[in-house]
């Protein structure tokens, strides 16, 4: 049986803020805005090329707002995404690789600046975060794991 991620849900303190943050800043595209009642507002955007979308609002998530890390949007370029990224106003640290090699540590541990040297796939990151602090990565990946 497929299971395929299709949603994660997105802690956020201010509804319109995020929405401003990640579909006009971001450039991520607006799916839905439904506000039911005072207590109830669900909005949907999805990351450009992706088909898993993001879902924030208010009751949709009992999670602390910005307490959400470790999330990662693939691109093909690193230092060209990480530098969209910032003429859209957005801070960006990286590009950076983990002096491991494998993945990145938590927090900042072992982060070696730059890209990876061979600009190996799964190897490069950027990081940045939303206004309420939800952290997310960039991750270069320019040819997949077999499988994958």
């Amino acid at each position: 049986m497929d299971m395929k991620l299709e949603v994660i849900v997105l802690p956020v303190a201010d509804v319109d803020r995020a929405k401003d943050f990640y579909a006009e800043r971001l450039g991520f595209r607006l799916d839905a805005d439904f506000t039911v009642d005072d207590g109830y507002r669900v909005v949907q955007v999805t990351p450009p090329g992706s088909e898993c979308s993001i879902i924030f609002g208010a009751g949709v998530t009992d999670a602390a707002p910005g307490s959400l890390r470790g999330l990662h949007l693939i691109v093909t370029d690193i230092e060209k995404a990480a530098a969209e990224l910032g003429e859209r106003g957005v801070a960006v640290e990286g590009p950076f690789r983990d002096a491991t090699g494998v993945f990145h540590h938590a927090g900042t541990a072992d982060r070696v600046p730059g890209a990876h040297p061979d600009r190996r796939s799964y190897g490069s990151f950027a990081a940045f975060e939303d206004p309420d602090g939800n952290a997310w990565f960039l991750q270069e990946v320019t040819q997949r794991a077999p499988g994958r």
